[in-house]
């Protein structure tokens, strides 16, 4: 740094070093502004949307984690049937309607992705036969579990990996409504006892039967 005429006295006071060092300070700080000054300026990125739910299970966390991790466990309050393998990589296959046919029964070919035995599981996940669009796209649920105290295990659910607009906001719509559902039937199984799923089934064998039926009526007039 070469200093000025009129800087002499101050540089012959201070020492041409510390004057050195002064304008490297004043140099760094402009740099710091200038790069504020760009974060303001940048757009602001919107936050990763996900649904959060929660609930507190009336029953040990051997018995919750065992909820999610076998067959029994999902048929005592997720569907009326399931594949389950409780690995990595194993399938956590919930079939809702059992009696369609294979790639319509639910999430027909959802896997583990993750297993924290008694704290942690995460598997990927997709949207109903409704949204066909939507259902040929993967997200992904993390589940985790903690005890309260001997009788009582909180389950969150984090579900996250939304798209944005068309199927991707019904999905994200209709799965904040029914992870609520879920949770709630969760807590209902230690509460009263498994899923009675024969009214459901009854209900969904009623429906294939009016289909079936409809075009032979229509052939009909």
């Amino acid at each position: 740094m070469n200093v000025g005429p009129a800087s002499r006295g101050v540089a012959g006071a201070l020492g041409v070093g510390v004057v050195r060092r002064l304008a490297s300070l004043a140099s760094l700080a402009a740099w710091a502004l200038a790069l504020a000054s760009l974060h303001v300026c940048a757009p602001a990125q919107a936050a990763e949307r996900a649904i959060d739910k929660q609930v507190d299970v009336p029953a040990p966390l051997d018995q919750v984690w065992a909820a999610w991790t076998t067959r029994e466990g999902i048929v005592g309050f997720f569907a009326p049937d399931a594949r389950v393998e409780a690995r990595v990589g194993g399938a956590f296959q919930i079939y809702f309607d059992p009696g369609a046919a294979a790639g319509d029964r639910g999430a027909d070919d959802m896997r583990f992705l993750a297993l924290q035995p008694k704290r942690m599981l995460s598997f990927d996940w997709n949207a109903p036969p409704s949204l066909p669009e939507a259902r040929q796209q993967r997200t992904f649920v993390v589940v985790r579990f903690a005890p309260l105290d001997d009788k009582t295990t909180r389950v969150t659910l984090h579900h996250t990996g939304w798209g944005d607009g068309g199927e991707w906001d019904k999905a994200y719509a209709y799965f904040d409504r029914v992870w609520g559902f879920v949770l709630g039937n969760l807590r209902k199984r230690f509460e009263q006892g498994p899923t009675d799923w024969k009214p459901w089934l009854d209900q969904l064998q009623r429906g294939r039967a009016a289909a079936a039926s409809a075009p032979a009526a229509a052939a009909s007039r």
